[in-house]
């Protein structure tokens, strides 16, 4: 009996945690280094963003301050059930919608303005951010195939880092073109980006939801 016990216990554990994560203080404390580094980025690229006049930077802003958050609710959700934890991806996934939205919105309306930005600031900003995506995604990386919560948090991670390389060529092009195009286009490809991340978290941790 006691053995039959213990087997449903160590099922249990296995359904909640990936393979490898019985060391949760680990991914605990992984998470906190992101949160840190992607609130930091978040600070320096919506003022970078708005002080040289780029949509790409200040969509790579409002992923970092979107992956923040991210790695907030995963760490208050981390020791909850699996419903509270496809709850909180959920949530998740309607931030990463919202944020698709509003760089759209916003890179329509700077195509109506005019005006090319800042090239250079982008181009360092973007290389600065690259870096930091690609220490937390490195860190990150055991965890991405657990649940919709791990995963979710890996996919952001991920993207941020294309991102991040995204704005560095749109730099390169404002750069070469002296139009704010290159700008307007890397934009639109992240947000559409995040569009798409958003939709795919949804339904898994719709489908999870279900489960638990």
């Amino acid at each position: 009996m006691a053995h039959d016990h213990h087997h449903g216990h160590h099922h249990h554990d296995h359904d909640h945690l990936p393979q490898g994560a019985g060391d949760a203080p680990a991914y605990r404390r992984v998470l906190w280094i992101a949160l840190v580094v992607n609130a930091l980025m978040f600070v320096l690229e919506l003022a970078t963003g708005l002080r040289s006049g780029s949509v790409s930077l200040l969509a790579d802003a409002i992923d970092f301050f979107g992956d923040a958050a991210n790695y907030a609710i995963s760490l208050a959700v981390l020791s909850l059930g699996v419903a509270w934890r496809a709850r909180a991806a959920m949530l998740k996934a309607a931030s990463m919608l919202l944020f698709g939205a509003l760089v759209l919105a916003r890179a329509v309306w700077a195509a109506t303005q005019g005006g090319a930005p800042e090239a250079v600031t982008m181009g360092i900003v973007g290389a600065l951010a690259l870096a930091a995506n690609l220490g937390v995604a490195w860190l990150l990386y055991a965890w991405r195939e657990g649940d919709a919560n791990m995963r979710s948090v890996w996919l952001c991670t991920r993207n941020d880092a294309i991102g991040n390389v995204a704005v560095m060529l749109a730099a390169l092009g404002v750069f070469g073109t002296g139009t704010a195009w290159p700008d307007l286009a890397v934009a639109a490809v992240m947000a559409a980006l995040a569009l798409s991340a958003g939709a795919s978290v949804l339904r898994q941790a719709r489908h999870e939801l279900a489960r638990a």
